[in-house]
């Protein structure tokens, strides 16, 4: 009798393994023979939509997880950590643009609070924003163009950082005075249009010219007053139109 038992216990043993590893195979192999799946809540920190050969397309990440700037699948420029929100990579795998925010109140009741969303200049820096930018009050909401020189920013970067490691803080800062000026006579940047509410709390159109001067300026002020301004190189209005 005892043996009898002892061989159904055997027995009962290998069929729970068997079913088992079956079990287990029936369930890898649905999982992965499936192209689709739908889940109806997800809590993640970080996504990564990559190509076929690994190079990034988008992420979209929570602020410790952020990714840094990607120049062709390289990390340059600062570590991530720091931009909450969704990036976009062009088909070589380097940033173009993306989509951040934040807002955060202090002990004190003060608040800072943006959104941003951008996208770059080729092989460059962002010349197309989105703007909310908000410290406690003082408010931006607007749209911006921009101009930037024709010169690749991961070389930028790396002559930037190159200055930087000079001893000698004289010679260091000439040398990044030159870093930032025009490039064959174009800035590295400038701004050409703003179109939004300002932190004056006027409704505006400017229009910059090529150096990113002010030259042209419609808007509607404060108190409601329309006005057209025409300004010089250095920023002074040299005619003025009102509604009078």
């Amino acid at each position: 009798m005892r043996a009898n038992l002892e061989r159904d216990v055997r027995i009962l043993k290998r069929y729970a393994m068997v079913s088992t590893t079956l079990f287990g195979v029936l369930i890898v192999g649905a999982f992965s023979n499936s192209r689709n799946a739908r889940f109806e809540v997800i809590d993640v920190e970080r996504i990564n939509v990559v190509e076929p050969d690994g190079k990034y397309r988008m992420v979209i990440s929570n602020r410790p997880r952020s990714i840094g700037p990607i120049y062709k699948g390289k990390p340059f420029g600062y570590p991530g950590g720091t931009r909450p929100g969704m990036i976009f990579f062009n088909d070589e795998g380097t940033e173009n643009g993306g989509l951040t925010f934040t807002g955060r109140m202090d002990s004190t009741g003060r608040y800072r609070a943006s959104t941003h969303m951008s996208f770059d200049q080729f092989n460059q820096d962002q010349v197309l924003n989105l703007d909310y930018a908000d410290d406690d009050g003082r408010r931006l909401v607007g749209l911006s163009v921009l101009d930037r020189a024709q010169v690749d920013i991961f070389d930028l970067v790396a002559e930037r950082d190159s200055i930087r490691q000079m001893t000698d803080s004289a010679a260091r800062n000439a040398a990044l005075r030159r870093w930032a000026g025009p490039r064959d006579g174009v800035p590295l940047a400038a701004q050409r249009l703003f179109v939004g509410r300002d932190r004056s709390r006027s409704a505006v159109v400017n229009l910059h010219d090529p150096a990113g001067k002010v030259r042209l300026r419609l808007l509607v002020d404060s108190t409601g007053s329309p006005r057209i301004e025409f300004l010089d190189s250095a920023g002074t209005v040299t005619r003025r139109l009102s509604a009078d």
